[in-house]
C-alpha cells in the first residue's frame, strides 16, 4: 500500500496564495490514482479558524475512510487554551489519527505537544527551516512521534536540511518526510544515514504533483523492504495500525 502522508484539502480563507485559499482535490486524486498511490492523509490548508477548517477536513475523511486519513491541524497561539479539547474533537468524533502545525503560524508549544501525548499521536510539525527545534522535542518529550517534513525546510534550506539528518540519526521519535525535498542527494543522505525507518512519503498535495514525488522515492534504488517503510509501512506503525 503506498500512503502519501502530506496533502492539504479544503477550505482556506486568507487569499493570499494556494496555501490559505481553497485546496480541492480533483486533479490531485486523478494524478494520485494514475501514480498508484492508494491512501492519502489529509489536513486542512492555512486558515484563521482550525476547529472550523478541520470539521470541512473530517466531512472529506467521512466520505471516503478507505481512501483518507484525518491530522487535525492546530495553531499553537491562537488555539492556546483549546487544542486539547480541538483534538480531543478530531480523534474521538473524526476519528482523526495526528496532528499537524507549523511554524508560520507560530512555533509549536508544549500544549499541542502535551495533546499529542494525550492520545498517542504523531505530530507533524513544519518548523519552517528552524529544525534545531528537533532536539528540544526529542529530549523533552521521548513518548512523542515528530515528522518534520520536507527534510526540515520547503524552502530548500541546504543547512537546514543537513542539519536535520543528524537529528534524524540521532533520535529515535524525530522522523521527516520526503514532500518538496528538491535536493535530490539530501533525501538519498537521509536515508542512508538515519535509516528508511525514519523517512515517510509526501507529495504536499494538492500544490504539487503526487506522482512526481513518488518518483523520486523510486529513484532512490532502495531494496523492498526499505521502501515498502517510506511508502507507508512508517506512517502505519506511527499511528498504531503497523
Amino acid at each position: 500500500m503506498v500512503i502519501d502522508n502530506h496533502c492539504h484539502a479544503g477550505p482556506g480563507d486568507g487569499l493570499s496564495g494556494p496555501w490559505d485559499s481553497d485546496a480541492g482535490l480533483g486533479d490531485y486524486l486523478r494524478r494520485a490514482r494514475a501514480a498508484g498511490i492508494d491512501r492519502s492523509v489529509l489536513f486542512a490548508a492555512f486558515h484563521s479558524d482550525y476547529a472550523v477548517a478541520n470539521r470541512a477536513v473530517a466531512r472529506l475523511v467521512a466520505a471516503a475512510p478507505q481512501r483518507f486519513f484525518g491530522f487535525a491541524f492546530v495553531h499553537a497561539a491562537r488555539d492556546r487554551g483549546r487544542i486539547l479539547a480541538m483534538v480531543r474533537e478530531a480523534v474521538e468524533q473524526h476519528g482523526f489519527v495526528g496532528i499537524k502545525a507549523h511554524r508560520f503560524d507560530a512555533r509549536i508549544s508544549g500544549e499541542v505537544c502535551e495533546a499529542a501525548r494525550a492520545f498517542g499521536l504523531p505530530v507533524l510539525y513544519d518548523p519552517a527551516g528552524e529544525v534545531a527545534v528537533a532536539e528540544l522535542l526529542a529530549r523533552q518529550y521521548p513518548d512523542v512521534d515528530f515528522i518534520l517534513p520536507h527534510l526540515g525546510s520547503f524552502a530548500d534550506n541546504w543547512a537546514a536540511q543537513l542539519a536535520l539528518i543528524d537529528h534524524l540519526v540521532r533520535h529515535p521519535n524525530i522522523y521527516t518526510d520526503s514532500a518538496g525535498v528538491r535536493r535530490f542527494d539530501l533525501l538519498r543522505d537521509a536515508v542512508r544515514r538515519a535509516g528508511a525507518h525514519k523517512v515517510l512519503f509526501g507529495s504536499d498535495g494538492p500544490w504539487l504533483h503526487p506522482g512526481l514525488e513518488l518518483e523520486k522515492i523510486r529513484l532512490l534504488a532502495l531494496p523492498e523492504g526499505d521502501e515498502e517503510l517510506i511508502l507507508g509501512g512508517n506512517f502505519l506503525r506511527l499511528i498504531g495500525q503497523g
